[in-house]
């Protein structure tokens, strides 16, 4: 019944703006809406309508069956085709909404007929904006690679380690990049150019599928750094978000990620610590698996890191979800830096200079770039791939280049 229902919501949403909106269309070009052109839009217009209505109908009735990457990524390319189509259809719908009110008052009052027009036409007009963004956003913005450079300074740091160059990652989300191993060369390729001294990747390589890392792994396992590459889980590589045949193929699926970590490089740390010593000098790197505040799942154990690490004095985490952060963390640890990613800066926003916006504020009050409790900082990165939307509107992927200060 609730299937039904849901279904029910998603016909008739698309059936009222689409209605709605084609009669703005027939109002404002009424004088080319004739003949064979009458007959071609009205045709390719509800044909569109049509699509949309058999293919959310077949993707919702067959969602507990997807199992492979394949599938999700043509679900993610139906949600950045409706996004593309429907949100200027709702922003017409409004407009025309506004026109229609104001026409009934004007003929209430006035006793005119004559139909004003120019705040439909205006509706038309900025609808092109949000059809633009999101195609820019899904075949350009999502590779437009940006590097960060953030300087940070502490009193504890080790003097062998000021001018330490840390490469943060974040959130590759493998199978969404549909084999296109052209845009992760160019991602390694950046990052070495940064001359590492390490490397950190903070969770989510994969969606849910161990197998998306296949055919890739030549390539990812080309990062370089001079003292190693460190990575751990985010919430998607555990395979929470599929539907599988048993619990075994669920547990196969992660150790098989576990392993690609391996053959890509990097040292997973999976609620431990390793330590990076230069001269007589050590930094310690703990990594705990994904913690999240609900309805995300908390694998991560801090103190068992911790007890990894006790003997060292100067610490960096990574912990996916910066949540972690102010949960856990800050005023409870002796932690100098935490690195998370996860939040994707909602791959929708704004950055100009030291303001920044996005919707994912909402959700997470730290959610991209620096921030300070004391003397602990965390920093995010908004990651490199695209989870929903296949796109990227202001919030292009990232590469962060962290330089260590003595202060």
């Amino acid at each position: 019944m609730r299937f039904l229902f849901s279904l029910f919501q998603i016909v008739l949403f698309i059936l009222l703006i689409d209605f709605y909106t084609f009669k703005a269309f027939k109002i404002v070009f009424r004088k080319f809406y004739i003949g064979k052109i009458k007959i071609i839009f009205g045709l390719t217009y509800w044909l569109v309508s049509l699509f949309f209505i058999v293919i959310f109908i077949l993707i919702r009735s067959q969602l507990a069956k997807i199992y492979n990457f394949h599938s999700i990524n043509f679900l993610f390319f139906i949600i950045g085709l409706f996004l593309m189509i429907y949100i200027p259809k709702i922003i017409i719908f409004i407009f025309h909404l506004v026109e229609d009110i104001i026409n009934l008052v004007i003929r209430l009052i006035f006793r005119n007929r004559n139909r004003l027009k120019f705040i439909t036409i205006s509706g038309i007009v900025i609808s092109l904006i949000p059809f633009v963004c999101v195609l820019y956003g899904m075949v350009s913005g999502r590779y437009n690679y940006k590097v960060k450079y953030q300087q940070i300074e502490f009193e504890n740091l080790p003097l062998n380690f000021n001018n330490f160059r840390i490469v943060q990652i974040s959130d590759f989300h493998i199978g969404t990049l549909n084999g296109n191993n052209k845009e992760l060369q160019k991602i390694v390729n950046i990052v070495n150019s940064l001359n590492p001294d390490v490397i950190f990747f903070t969770g989510d390589l994969i969606n849910n599928f161990a197998d998306e890392v296949k055919g890739t792994e030549k390539i990812l396992s080309g990062f370089k750094a001079k003292f190693g590459k460190y990575s751990i889980l985010g919430n998607h590589d555990y395979g929470d978000y599929s539907n599988w045949l048993s619990p075994e193929d669920k547990k196969e699926n992660l150790n098989k990620l576990i392993a690609w970590h391996k053959i890509l490089g990097f040292d997973l740390l999976l609620n431990n610590a390793d330590s990076i010593a230069i001269g007589n000098e050590k930094i310690a790197i703990l990594g705990v698996e994904n913690w999240g505040l609900p309805p995300f799942r908390q694998y991560g154990n801090l103190s068992k890191a911790l007890a990894s690490a006790n003997k060292i004095s100067f610490k960096i985490l990574l912990s996916h979800d910066p949540s972690h952060w102010t949960k856990e963390v800050i005023k409870k640890t002796d932690i100098e830096l935490t690195l998370s990613g996860h939040t994707h800066g909602f791959q929708f926003g704004y950055e100009f200079g030291k303001r920044k916006w996005s919707p994912i504020k909402y959700k997470y009050p730290q959610w991209s770039g620096l921030y300070k409790d004391q003397k602990q900082y965390l920093y995010i990165n908004v990651g490199l791939g695209v989870i929903g939307y296949p796109g990227r509107i202001g919030m292009p992927p990232e590469i962060t280049l962290i330089i260590l200060k003595r202060k």
